[in-house]
C-alpha cells in the first residue's frame, strides 16, 4: 500500500489540539438546551398526581387536599363487570361510572333490596349510599331510573382496595374461587351470577396481592442484610483489584492451563468414542447405520450403534487437529494476545484512578435516566382532563363523542339518549402542545440515547487518553504525565465534544430505530401476517447487526481521536484500515481478553457467591451469630452475586478499553517505527522480545 503521512516527531497523545467537529458540538449543545426546554415545559403542563392518585368521573383527583374528596382516597366502580381486567383499569378508564370512596363495601348488597327495606331497616340504606353520586338521598325514585341515570350501582361486593381501587376480595376455598366465602351473588337485575363472572373484571389480582406480600418481605430482608451486601460488593471490588493486579503474571499461566485442557478434554473424548466403538464390536444390532433406524424420540437408541461413535469420533478429531493448528500457526498472535495483557495490567498499576473512572459513567447515566424518566411522566400526564358521552344505550349516536359536563344538561343528548352522561375519559387535549405530546415523547427518549451513548463515549475516549500517554512514554514509568486521567478528560471535553456527539448521535439513530421495531413487533404480535413477521425479525437482526458494529468502530474511533486529535470520520477511517491491516491480531486479541476476562468476572462473582451463600445460610461457625434472620436467604444472596458480576464488569470494562487502546497504539508503533536509534519502538521489552528479529529489520514503505 501506499505510505502513510506520519509525523516523525509523534511522542504520544499530540498536546498542540484544536477543536474537532464543530458543527456537530453545536447541535449537540443546542440540543440539550432544547431538553432542558422540553423538561421545563412538560414540569409546567405536567401534573404527576394524575399518576399517583384515581380520577372519578368528575374529572377530580381522588384524596386529593383542599377538596370534597380529601377523605375519599379510593376509587369505586359502579359496575365492575362492565371491565375486562385490572390493565383496563388502571391504563385506561372502564364504561362504568367511577366515585371516589372513603372505604371499600365490606358485605354483599343490592339496590333493590336495600330500597325494599330502607322504611324498616335505614341502616342498611345509609351504608349503601355511601357508594352513591354525592348528595343522591331519594330511596323513592324508581330503580329503573336510578339504574339508568347511574345514580347508585345495582350491587355492592366485598372489595380491598388495591393501587387506591377497590378490587373484589377473591380468596380460593378447597380449590373454588370466592368473595367473602360464596361463591354466587346478585347482580342487582334480578340475576344471580357466579363469582367466576368476577373474575374477568379483576383478573390477576389475587397474584399481584400475594406478590405485594413477598414484596414486603423482600424489603424487609434488604433492610436488615444491607450492611452485609455492601460487605459482599467491597469483597468483589478487592477480588476485581486483585485480579487485574495479578494478570500481570498469571494471563499466559491462565491461558495456556484452559487451552491445554481444552485439549486433554477432546483427547479424552475421542479416546472414550473409540473405546465404545471397539466395545460394541460384535454386539447384534450395533452394526445397523442411523439411516436403517430412521429418526427415534429415545437418544438413548442411537448410542447402542458404533456409527454413532465413528461419527463423535471423527467431529472431536477435527475440532482437535483445527486447535492445534491454530495454536502452532497462531502461537507467536497468541503470546503478542498475552503479553498485551500483562502490559495492560502494568498500564493501569501506574494509573490506579482509571479503575473508578466507571463511577463518572454510571452517574452521568443515572442523571441521564432520571431526567428521561420524570420528563416521560410530566409529558404523559401533562394532557387536560377529556370527558366524553356515556351511554348505557347501545345505539345513542353520540356515545363515546367528547362533551364539556358544565353545559352536557342543556344539549339534546341527554332527551335523546337518556341517561346518558358526561364523564371523564383521560388526559389529553386539542392544543398543538396536546397532538405532538408523542412526537415530545420520541424525541425525550432519543435526546436520553443521545446523551447515554456520549456519556460512554466520553468515558472511553478518556480512558483512551491516559493509557495511550502510557504506552507512548518512552521510559515508563519515568515519562508518564502527572494526572494523565484528568489531562484526558480535559482534551476529551475541551477539544473532542462535537467528535464524541456525532459518534452518540450515529448510535443514538440505530438504536431508536430498534426501539421502534421492538415497538411494531410487540404491537403486532396477534397479526397472523407471518411476512410481516419475517420482515420485521429479518430488520431487527440487521439493526442489532450494524449496532454491533458501529459500537466496535465508535470505540476505536475514540482511541484515534485520545492519540491524534483528528475529526471523528478521519479517525474512524483510520481506525478501521490500521485494524484490518492486523485483522488476525485483532481477532485473537478479542478472544484471548474475551476469555480471561470472562474468567475473572466467574472467578469474582462465583468466589463471592459462594461465600455469601455459606454465610447467609450460618455454615460459616466463626460468623454464624451474626447472620439476620431472613425470610428468603436467596435475596441478599442473589443481590451479591449480580452486584458482584457487575462490579467486576465495571473495573474490566476498564481493562478491556485499556488492552484495545495498547493494542492500536502498539500497531500504529508497528508501521510508525523500526526499532532503529532513529525510529526505536515505544514497546515494553516484552513485547519486544517477541517480535524477535523484525524489530531491527528497517520499516518496509
Amino acid at each position: 500500500g501506499e505510505p502513510r503521512k506520519f509525523d516523525p516527531k509523534f511522542r504520544g497523545p499530540i498536546h498542540n489540539r484544536h477543536c474537532t467537529d464543530i458543527i456537530c458540538c453545536v447541535i449537540f449543545i443546542v440540543v440539550i438546551l432544547g431538553y432542558i426546554a422540553l423538561g421545563v415545559v412538560a414540569w409546567v403542563h405536567g401534573d404527576p398526581r394524575k399518576v399517583i392518585y384515581p380520577t372519578d368521573s368528575y374529572g377530580q383527583f381522588c384524596g386529593q387536599k383542599n377538596t370534597l374528596n380529601k377523605n375519599k382516597t379510593i376509587l369505586f366502580y359502579f359496575n365492575i363487570l362492565k371491565c375486562a381486567s385490572p390493565v383496563v383499569l388502571i391504563n385506561l378508564q372502564c364504561p362504568t361510572t367511577q366515585l371516589c370512596v372513603s372505604k371499600c363495601p365490606d358485605r354483599f348488597a343490592t339496590y333493590i333490596d336495600v330500597q325494599a327495606s330502607y322504611r324498616y331497616r335505614p341502616d342498611q340504606w345509609n351504608y349503601f349510599r355511601q357508594f352513591c353520586k354525592p348528595g343522591f338521598n331519594n330511596p323513592r325514585k324508581s330503580v329503573a331510573q336510578v339504574l339508568r341515570d347511574e345514580d347508585c350501582p345495582s350491587m355492592i361486593i366485598p372489595s380491598r382496595p388495591f393501587l387506591k381501587r377497590c378490587f373484589p376480595d377473591f380468596s380460593t376455598k378447597n380449590g373454588v374461587l370466592t368473595v367473602a366465602n360464596q361463591t354466587t351473588f346478585k347482580d342487582g337485575r334480578g340475576k344471580t351470577r357466579n363469582v367466576t363472572d368476577l373474575r374477568e373484571a379483576a383478573n390477576g389480582i389475587n397474584n399481584v396481592l400475594d406478590s405485594r406480600s413477598v414484596g414486603m418481605k423482600i424489603f424487609e430482608d434488604y433492610a436488615i442484610s444491607w450492611y452485609w451486601i455492601l460487605i459482599g460488593l467491597f469483597i468483589a471490588m478487592m477480588l476485581s483489584l486483585l485480579f487485574l493486579v495479578l494478570l500481570r503474571f498469571t494471563a499466559g499461566v491462565l491461558f495456556w492451563i484452559f487451552i491445554f485442557g481444552v485439549i486433554g478434554i477432546i483427547g479424552y473424548g475421542i479416546w472414550h468414542c473409540y473405546w465404545e466403538y471397539d466395545h460394541l464390536k460384535g454386539i447384534p444390532g450395533s452394526d445397523l447405520t442411523v439411516y436403517d433406524i430412521g429418526f427415534q424420540t429415545d437418544f438413548k437408541v442411537y448410542l447402542q450403534l458404533r456409527q454413532t461413535w465413528l461419527a463423535f469420533m471423527i467431529i472431536l478429531c477435527g475440532v482437535e487437529v483445527i486447535i492445534i493448528l491454530m495454536l502452532i500457526f497462531l502461537r507467536n498472535r497468541i503470546r503478542i494476545a498475552i503479553a498485551l495483557l500483562k502490559e495492560g495490567s502494568r498500564a493501569i498499576g501506574y494509573i490506579m484512578s482509571t479503575l473508578f473512572y466507571p463511577i463518572v459513567t454510571f452517574l452521568l447515566i443515572a442523571i441521564c435516566i432520571s431526567y428521561w424518566a420524570v420528563t416521560a411522566v410530566f409529558l404523559a400526564t401533562s394532557g387536560e382532563p377529556v370527558y366524553k358521552v356515556m351511554a348505557n344505550q347501545t345505539l345513542c349516536k353520540y356515545a363515546n363523542l367528547t362533551c364539556d359536563p358544565e353545559t352536557f344538561n342543556t344539549t339534546n343528548v341527554t332527551k335523546l339518549c337518556p341517561g346518558a352522561q358526561c364523564t371523564f375519559a383521560f388526559y389529553g387535549g386539542e392544543s398543538l402542545y396536546h397532538k405532538y405530546i408523542f412526537i415530545f415523547q420520541l424525541a425525550n427518549a432519543f435526546v436520553f440515547l443521545w446523551l447515554v451513548n456520549f456519556a460512554i463515549a466520553l468515558g472511553q475516549c478518556t480512558l483512551a487518553g491516559a493509557f495511550a500517554s502510557y504506552y507512548w512514554a518512552y521510559r515508563k514509568p519515568a515519562d508518564i504525565p502527572l494526572w494523565p486521567l484528568f489531562s484526558s478528560f480535559g482534551r476529551a471535553i475541551r477539544y473532542h465534544t462535537g467528535s464524541l456527539a456525532f459518534g452518540a448521535l450515529i448510535l443514538a439513530i440505530v438504536q431508536l430505530i430498534r426501539v421502534i421495531l421492538e415497538y411494531l413487533d410487540h404491537k403486532l404480535k396477534g397479526t397472523q401476517n407471518s411476512f410481516t413477521r419475517f420482515l420485521l425479525c429479518c430488520l431487527k437482526c440487521c439493526f442489532w447487526c450494524l449496532e454491533k458494529f458501529l459500537k466496535f468502530i465508535n470505540r476505536n474511533a475514540y482511541i484515534m481521536i485520545a492519540i491524534y486529535g483528528k475529526n471523528f470520520c478521519t479517525s474512524a477511517k483510520e481506525a478501521f484500515f490500521l485494524l484490518m491491516r492486523n485483522v488476525v491480531r485483532v481477532a485473537v486479541l478479542d478472544k484471548v481478553t474475551d476469555f480471561l476476562l470472562f474468567l475473572g468476572k466467574i472467578l469474582v462473582a462465583g468466589g463471592v457467591g459462594v461465600l455469601a451463600f455459606f454465610f447467609f445460610t450460618q455454615r460459616i461457625p466463626v460468623f454464624a451469630q451474626e447472620v439476620p434472620m431472613l425470610n428468603y436467604y436467596w435475596v441478599p444472596l442473589l443481590t451479591v452475586i449480580i452486584g458482584s458480576y457487575l462490579v467486576a464488569h465495571g473495573f474490566f470494562s476498564v481493562y478491556a478499553m485499556c488492552v484495545d487502546t495498547l493494542f492500536l497504539c502498539f500497531c500504529e508503533d508497528l508501521e510508525r517505527n523500526d526499532g532503529s536509534t532513529a525510529k526505536p519502538y515505544f514497546m515494553s521489552a516484552s513485547l519486544h522480545r517477541i517480535l524477535g528479529k523484525k524489530k531491527l529489520s528497517p520499516k518496509k514503505a
